[in-house]
């Protein structure tokens, strides 16, 4: 048995319930390890002379990336990211809008899912319209999945400014306009498209029926499109879902108003998106030590996706698929340095368990904030439109100095991927797999051993702008196509 934890520290209670332009920027410590070979080589071999900026280039990159793999982490800021900047501007090599009159047809789009989900889909209908030569309806959001809200795109997002800011990519239109629907034989044809479908797909399956049609409606359009395109089309994916894709005002002026609530009382702040709602731990298939009554309660929500495989819950755990419960995230954030004084903004729908799932991560931070918390009567007209819960969430999310995410989900890999491009502010993703072993013995260890052990278990997860990728790459949660990188000014290099 460990010696048991420092009470100056925290207190641990009873356990609770694609080629892109950025990595090409910045080569991996083996590969540029491997560089200094082959230079060597060729030249040998060649004739060819390696000169001295050649080398001194290859060495700073290799001695930077040694230097990052080694030194301390300042667990608020990256030191780099002032390197890295957002760049999406449109090439004068791509197509511009195909004007209304002459364009193939009118492409209806019918979103699926949460709003970031839909977010996603919205920033797809823009491309594949644009590979179409289509005329782009704002697109239908879902009325009838889990949230059950019938907010239209007009009420979330700023329409006239969507179309004006399109207006060189893709022509958007409102609605068909009714002279075209009176001209028209048959009603739009509905058709659903395979799952990351490439460009060709379109063309060749999609585009004849439009062409045939003059309107035609591709529905549940969630990662419909491929994540790997042309660097053009990606750019055009970073201008919609990073520029185009605004809130509308209400929504804007309550987020910000939360912020800047939280600045009063903190100079800075960490957003968790919890995600620890019946729903995802139901559909996650993972088990959290209520008994009996948690397997009945979340097998019957369970029951509601017919077509979600029997999983088990040790199996689960093991892959790091299992969401950590707000204990372990709070233990995680204290132990790579978040004292007991930061304050905490937590994302989250209703919480399994309710208040005493909660205890133990407002034991560990006290300065605990909520939107309902901070925004008190405020909150009241958004409060039926789950979707627009979700973008005030969103908002405080993404202004928040440090970004905690407790799930790969929709949410997490869209705000992931606009920090990255809006100046790379940290955002941390927990090492499920390997935290969820080391919180099987955590109380059987002192806290500065634990606390080693979660650090190193998270470097290259800390939001740091080489963090290397894990798993299939995402373009939403990566979108290095979009990010640039500047060159340090005044960098001298040892020979």
């Amino acid at each position: 048995m460990g010696r048991k934890p420092d009470p100056a520290k925290p207190h641990y209670g009873g356990g609770s319930a694609s080629p892109k332009t950025a990595r090409r920027a910045q080569p991996s410590p083996v590969f540029l390890g491997t560089a200094l070979f082959v230079l060597g080589f060729v030249s040998l071999f060649t004739g060819h002379i390696v000169t001295d900026a050649d080398w001194s280039r290859i060495r700073s990159r290799w001695r930077s990336n040694q230097v990052r793999n080694t030194e301390p982490i300042d667990i608020w800021k990256s030191r780099y990211s002032n390197l890295y900047y957002g760049c999406s501007g449109r090439s004068p090599k791509l197509r511009s809008a195909v004007p209304e009159n002459s364009s193939t047809g009118y492409l209806l789009i019918a979103t699926s899912g949460g709003l970031n989900q839909q977010r996603i889909g919205i920033t797809d209908a823009v491309v594949v319209a644009w590979i179409l030569n289509a005329t782009l309806v704002v697109p239908e959001l879902d009325h009838h999945s889990f949230w059950k809200d019938d907010s239209e795109f007009s009420d979330i997002f700023d329409t006239d400014w969507f179309i004006s800011y399109l207006s060189k990519d893709v022509t958007v239109v409102k609605r068909i306009p009714y002279e075209v629907m009176i001209s028209m034989d048959k009603l739009p044809w509905t058709m659903r498209t395979p799952r990351k479908s490439m460009p060709e797909f379109y063309i060749d399956e999609v585009l004849p029926i439009l062409m045939r049609r003059r309107a035609l409606q591709l529905t549940k359009f969630d990662y419909r499109l491929a994540n790997d395109l042309d660097e053009e089309l990606q750019k055009l994916r970073c201008r919609v879902n990073f520029h185009a894709l605004r809130f509308k005002k209400p929504i804007q002026t309550l987020g910000k108003k939360l912020v800047r609530r939280l600045r009063v009382m903190s100079s800075r702040y960490v957003a968790i998106h919890l995600r620890f709602e019946p729903d995802m731990l139901a559909f996650s298939g993972c088990y959290y030590g209520g008994g009996e009554k948690e397997r009945k309660e979340l097998a019957e929500i369970r029951k509601r996706w017919d077509t979600l495989p029997d999983l088990s819950a040790e199996d689960e755990r093991t892959r790091g698929k299992c969401p950590l419960t707000p204990h372990e995230i709070g233990l995680m954030l204290r132990a790579v340095g978040f004292g007991n004084e930061t304050y905490l903004y937590v994302a989250s729908g209703e919480i399994y368990g309710g208040e005493e799932t909660l205890r133990p991560l407002r034991e560990l931070f006290p300065n605990f904030y909520t939107k309902e918390m901070l925004a008190g009567d405020d909150l009241k007209p958004f409060l039926p439109f789950s979707s627009r819960l979700a973008a005030i969430d969103f908002i405080v999310c993404d202004e928040s100095d440090v970004f905690v995410t407790n799930n790969n989900g929709n949410m997490a890999k869209v705000l992931a991927g606009r920090r990255r491009y809006m100046g790379h502010k940290r955002t941390i993703r927990p090492n499920t797999r390997k935290l969820n072993v080391l919180f099987q013995t955590w109380n059987q260890t002192g806290w500065d051993t634990f606390s080693r052990k979660v650090k190193k278990i998270q470097r290259g997860l800390m939001g740091e702008p080489d963090d290397p990728r894990h798993g299939r790459d995402d373009f939403h949660e990566m979108p290095s196509s979009c990010i640039c990188q500047r060159v340090p000014v005044n960098r001298s290099v040892s020979s």
